[in-house]
């Protein structure tokens, strides 16, 4: 993978759109840096990766805070 991703390659390592990608970086939920004449969006590989990283955090602490258990109850109320 080479250092610098664009935004089209973000997206397709994330399995999203290319404006979910765009909006990730407007964000600033992924750091990018714009380069270039026309200032076109690149994400170092290390950002991204940094960025999955903290999705996986984060989702960790979600799982742990909100235990399946729960949500199953949940959607078995909503249910009926």
């Amino acid at each position: 993978m080479p250092r610098f991703l664009t935004l089209a390659d973000v997206a397709e390592v994330l399995s999203v759109s290319g404006a979910q990608a765009y909006a990730l970086v407007r964000s600033g939920d992924l750091r990018a840096i714009k380069v270039g004449g026309r200032g076109q969006w690149r994400i170092e590989e290390c950002e991204l990766e940094a960025y999955i990283q903290r999705l996986y955090v984060e989702t960790a602490a979600f799982v742990h805070q909100h235990p399946f258990g729960a949500d199953e109850i949940t959607l078995d109320v909503a249910a009926h």
